[in-house]
């Protein structure tokens, strides 16, 4: 069969611009498409191409006329049909022959009546509001929420809506622009599964590398106005791509640096970890960004957070908070029972669904938002760098980059903010210019550059990739990846969170707890309870295997049981040892925070307490080592 999708010679450009020349390109029917390329190469133009809107300026663009093809609605009127029925109108057919079986009954038209039941059938028309709930329900939408008006909802829901509708629409090709921009993690691995079930020919741009390593079995790269195909998912486009660069004589000098720093760095995280899965899954991420780094090296922006000033330990304690949002008429809590110690040198990643409260937690950590109940202490040196949207609003968009970054330094040579800021490639006049034109990206960066400044010690980043390209994200990822102070992150970014994290703690059912597992270990634990498909929806034959599946599973844990009981029962008891030695140290380090220690008066005591403090952190060193190598021995047991 010849390919589906085939362009040939293309030529094309967007005003004087060219963004095309005579580049080439064949897609086969079923494959499904990563298209990847720097922010204005014509990912988005190519989607326009493909649905009609664009010409060629020269060559060839065809895929067959009768294919149906989906893509998400940019805009979404502030309509006051309910969301549910708004997501069934992705399905225009179905809606078509709903109309037209109303007038069809208007008419009393017997016979086209009987036709057009049929092709509802046909159509399945009887189980529209299944799929559709089915749909909303993974993107995240509560029952009650499915039949609210979609003029109810802010913007990023709507968008939701949009691809819900996009989804629900029969399609033999679906065009999806940056789909996860405006979903959460759950709501990302959701669509995840559902794509990898879709049948037809999918194209998707995405700077979520995890999200394209899922989905995708072939890469296509804009570069230099071609369009280069690379087989595989994007971590194998990426090797490939380093495989090439390697070759390139002029950038080897940049790669060996880019490479010793990254080794160095492996090198000292290894001899302090202590979180078995977290810590073996972040390892494995910076070796294989070792690996690529002659991809980051040829990269046209990197950058680097500088070495944070001494930081207190812990930095920040909360104790019994409770984290929610003051009303004139009553408080309106989140979170509560929060207790939590920031060590000096954590790196804590935040999951949980949207809407619980992640965001909350974050502003209480910086200040933002006072605790209705408990206490926030910070401790004394304490340097907080925050990112989150609603802050890129704050910038003044009449200013230009150096005019904010001159609000920070105003004793520093402009020479010197100068070159600091052409580092953030805000360089020549861009310096200079008024922010208001700049994207979404460029004002990230922006905000990220004046973060990097201040040379903080604890950094809390809620969604700090949003608007971000993939080499901007990279930048990053690589700059937290080697970040030597403490870290707070929430991020749908799951590259990011594996790179730069090494414990999760997850925020639900109005409270923080620690999670124990990687992020393969919170993607099961999220189908195994909220994204779990009933299982009416599973054909007969696949529940009957299913059935065999599990008894199989349920003997093969019996044979290991026996093998891991002595495992898991020391590891229980290494445990309630590191839970003992922790509360003690928690609060040794709390009394250590409080300033009248260190009046002349507390000396003998402020000697004890320092002395103390080493024996329990040399201890507790001890025991999570050998609880580190207990868990090994029960991974290695579990994946013979």
């Amino acid at each position: 069969m010849p390919p589906m999708i085939r362009f040939q010679d293309l030529t094309l450009a967007r005003g004087t611009k060219p963004l095309f020349e005579a580049a080439d390109l064949s897609l086969n029917p079923g494959e499904k498409a990563g298209l990847i390329g720097a922010n204005g190469s014509g990912k988005s133009t190519l989607f326009a191409l493909l649905r009609g809107e664009l010409h060629t300026d020269g060559g060839e663009a065809d895929f067959p006329a009768s294919w149906r093809v989906a893509h998400v609605a940019q805009e979404t009127p502030a309509l006051q049909r309910s969301a549910i029925d708004y997501a069934i109108d992705g399905d225009s057919a179905l809606r078509k022959l709903e109309r037209e079986l109303e007038e069809a009954e208007a008419r009393h038209d017997g016979h086209r009546i009987g036709e057009l039941h049929a092709a509802l059938h046909d159509a399945d028309a009887y189980t529209a509001r299944a799929r559709a709930e089915t749909l909303l329900g993974g993107l995240g939408f509560t029952h009650a929420q499915m039949n609210e008006p979609v003029a109810s909802f802010s913007g990023g829901w709507r968008m939701r809506l949009n691809l819900a509708q996009a989804l629900m629409c029969p399609s033999d090709l679906l065009l999806l622009d940056e789909p996860t921009n405006h979903l959460d993690l759950d709501a990302i691995l959701w669509l995840e599964d559902w794509l990898k079930r879709y049948p037809g020919t999918l194209i998707v741009i995405s700077h979520d590398r995890d999200f394209l390593d899922g989905i995708v079995n072939v890469i296509v790269h804009i570069d230099e106005r071609k369009l280069k195909r690379y087989g595989g998912n994007y971590s194998a486009f990426e090797v490939q791509r380093a495989a090439n660069l390697a070759l390139t004589q002029a950038a080897f000098e940049k790669q060996a640096r880019e490479r010793a720093h990254l080794q160095s760095f492996i090198d000292r995280f290894k001899a302090k970890a202590t979180k078995a899965r977290q810590a073996q899954s972040r390892m494995k991420m910076l070796a294989k960004m070792e690996e690529l780094a002659p991809v980051h090296a040829a990269a046209g922006f990197s950058f680097e957070f500088r070495e944070p000033e001494r930081a207190p330990n812990p930095l920040l304690v909360m104790e019994a908070v409770t984290a929610g949002y003051r009303a004139q008429a009553c408080d309106k809590p989140v979170l509560s029972g929060i207790n939590l110690s920031l060590e000096a040198g954590s790196r804590i990643g935040l999951l949980g669904v949207n809407g619980a409260g992640k965001s909350t937690l974050i502003k209480t950590l910086v200040g933002e938002l006072p605790p209705l109940t408990g206490e926030v202490r910070h401790g004394k040196g304490l340097a907080i760098g925050y990112f989150a949207q609603h802050q890129l609003e704050m910038l003044r968009h009449d200013q230009s980059p150096l005019w904010h970054l001159n609000r920070l330094a105003s004793m520093e040579r402009e020479q010197e903010l100068r070159n600091f800021l052409g580092s953030f490639n805000f360089a020549g006049d861009m310096a200079t210019a008024p922010i208001a034109p700049f994207s979404g990206g460029e004002k990230a960066r922006l905000a990220l550059a004046l973060i990097v400044w201040q040379k903080p010690n604890l950094l809390l980043l809620d969604e700090p990739t949003n608007h971000l390209d993939l080499e901007t994200r990279e930048a990053l990822t690589v700059a937290l990846a080697q970040f030597e102070g403490t870290l707070v992150l929430v991020s749908h970014d799951r590259h990011l969170l594996r790179a730069a994290t090494d414990e999760f703690m997850i925020v639900a059912d109005g409270g923080v707890r620690p999670f124990d597992g990687d992020l393969d270990d919170y993607r099961d634990w999220l189908f195994r309870t909220r994204l779990a498909r009933p299982e009416a929806e599973a054909p007969a034959e696949n529940r009957i295997d299913r059935k065999a599946e599990r008894r199989l599973e349920a003997e093969a844990r019996q044979k290991l049981s026996a093998a891991r009981k002595p495992i898991e029962k020391q590891i229980a008891q290494l445990e309630q040892r590191m839970e003992g030695l922790g509360a003690r140290k928690a609060a040794v380090d709390a009394r250590l925070a409080d300033e009248a220690i260190y009046a002349d008066a507390g000396r003998e005591e402020l000697k004890r307490l320092l002395l103390e403090q080493a024996e329990l952190a040399k201890e507790l060193e001890a025991v999570e080592g050998e609880w580190l190598a207990q868990q090994e021995a029960l991974e290695a047991l579990g994946s013979a």
